[in-house]
């Protein structure tokens, strides 16, 4: 099958008050996505999500742009089944040729940021498409199931010192038996951050894995602070203490602590979680398949989690598509044990897809359906989407 066509749509769809949290990101109000809409000739369709931010909120009007106008040319009449070559072609731009000949990259400057993330629609949506093609599910076309299923871990918890115990046993007696909760600047200071965690361990008891979240905001000095206050809170992980762009400072508190130190969510291609690994900074890699370069590169991540013996644990913060393709990628990775599931008030996990995506005692199965295993809402696309 040919590409006849290639859609991109910004929807920007607003949390319930009900739903709504704040945390270093401000007060989350409303939730954005790219949605990406390839179209072949005998008019199947492949869905896919790029991403302006890490967070739930970003303007997505650039990464539009950039897929009608710069990718989708090139884009227009090749074959679906091609997806490495294709991949190439987006990252090497006019420079393809030399890549594919001489078997080596050749980079556009826009081989970071948006133009990457615009990339990971495409790419997502191709492998979608090629899952459909073949009746299979994508984790079929990365080398099948290496689990029948696996726990998942509720993402939230933002409460206080006071109540962070009560919420996070709200998602304990939802059958889940790991949770996350944000640390960082949001608390003010460190001591802050340790309290909180001390309480939801003492709420929690032993047996309940526990990570924390510091979405890149401490100093290197203020990490290890909170790695010293709860060395005995037996973290499961310790996510993006400091900021991305200091990465030797991330491996300085790695190698400070025996708490394992995750990151992976803001970086862009395998060359990124690359270096990492090179100067031992991390001990969990968490790609966002909407950012790091779709199901392609996320699965490139996988095998270097595999090589370097580490966890692999993918960023699924996101709508139903970016939630599918990390899912699809970590249950074909030996490597993967545990997946991210959204317990904030994220409209596009839940009311942009058509299915729903179940967790059941604590555990997802194996995706069964052809393609990334979701479809959207058209009457929620039409309603939300952005004029750009």
């Amino acid at each position: 099958m040919k590409i006849a066509n290639v859609e991109a749509f910004w929807l920007r769809c607003p949390v319930p008050k009900e739903k709504q949290h704040t945390s270093d990101y401000g007060l989350l109000a409303n939730f954005d996505m790219t949605l990406v809409v390839i179209t072949t000739e005998d008019g199947l369709q492949g869905f896919g999500e790029a991403k302006a931010a890490v967070g739930s909120s970003g303007v997505c009007a650039s990464i539009v742009n950039c897929i009608e106008n710069e990718l989708k040319p090139s884009l227009i009449g090749k074959r679906v089944k091609d997806i490495t070559r294709l991949w190439e072609e987006m990252y090497n731009g006019t420079r393809d040729h030399y890549a594919l000949s001489r078997g080596r990259k050749f980079p556009v400057l826009g081989r970071r940021g948006l133009t990457v993330s615009a990339m990971s629609g495409v790419d997502t949506a191709l492998w979608d498409l090629k899952g459909k093609m073949l009746n299979v599910p994508v984790m079929d076309l990365l080398g099948g199931a290496c689990r029948d299923a696996m726990p998942a871990y509720a993402s939230g918890g933002w409460a206080d010192a006071d109540n962070i115990g009560a919420q996070l046993k709200g998602y304990v007696e939802k059958g889940f038996g790991g949770v996350k909760m944000r640390v960082g600047v949001m608390d003010n200071t460190v001591q802050n951050s340790i309290d909180r965690v001390k309480a939801a361990r003492a709420a929690l008891g032993p047996d309940i894995k526990l990570m924390a979240d510091a979405h890149g905001t401490f100093s290197v000095p203020e990490a290890k602070q909170f790695c010293r206050g709860v060395q005995d809170c037996n973290l499961y992980w310790f996510e993006e203490p400091i900021s991305p762009d200091n990465r030797t400072g991330t491996a300085e508190v790695r190698a400070s602590t025996h708490i394992p130190i995750a990151a992976g969510e803001s970086e862009y291609t395998s060359f990124d979680i690359k270096e990492l690994l090179d100067i031992r900074a991390i001990d969990v890699i968490q790609p966002d398949a909407a950012i790091i370069g779709g199901i392609s590169e996320a699965a490139r991540v996988a095998h270097l989690a595999s090589v370097h013996q580490l966890e692999l644990a993918p960023h699924c913060w996101g709508s139903g598509f970016s939630f599918m393709a990390g899912l699809n990628v970590a249950f074909a990775s030996p490597s993967a044990t545990i997946i991210e599931f959204s317990l904030g008030g994220n409209p596009m996990m839940y009311e942009l897809v058509n299915e729903q995506i179940t967790v059941t005692n604590g555990l997802i199965a194996a995706p069964t359906t052809p393609g990334l295993g979701v479809s959207p809402n058209w009457d929620f696309v039409r309603e939300f989407t952005q004029k750009v």
